[in-house]
């Protein structure tokens, strides 16, 4: 569920930002052309370690899954960066994506926290005694 809101929300900001590139502030001396072009390749490369952390997740490859998952997360916590430039003038739907792909993120970083914590767990029987 939470990759499915993750994919979802990335999939439709970095869409608008895309198809709407002049719409979001620039970056002095990056063309509009050049910066859609950037925002296709992360998105790429994002959604790439996506689906390799969900395979890696779904065949039991915990740990190689978590950090590609992590990487993942990334996606929505550089829609922040819009604000590093200037407040995007963007309809409120789309505006709103910026948050929803941050909160996406975060869902994803309690997830990988959760599992991570799972996968750490120690159990009585894993101890060794110390007594002779």
């Amino acid at each position: 569920m939470v990759m499915a809101f993750t994919l979802l929300s990335t999939t439709l900001h970095y869409a608008h930002n895309v198809i709407r590139a002049a719409d979001y502030p620039q970056v002095e001396g990056v063309p509009v052309a050049v910066a859609a072009v950037l925002v296709v390749v992360a998105y790429v490369l994002f959604t790439t370690f996506g689906v390799l952390g969900y395979r890696d997740y779904l065949r039991g490859r915990y740990w190689r899954a978590l950090a590609f998952l992590m990487v993942f997360s990334l996606s929505g916590l550089a829609s922040l960066g819009h604000f590093l430039v200037a407040v995007p003038r963007i309809p409120a739907f789309w505006f709103a994506t910026i948050y929803t792909d941050t909160a996406a993120a975060l869902l994803l970083w309690v997830f990988v926290t959760w599992a991570a914590t799972k996968l750490n767990r120690v159990t009585v029987a894993d101890q060794l005694s110390t007594q002779h």
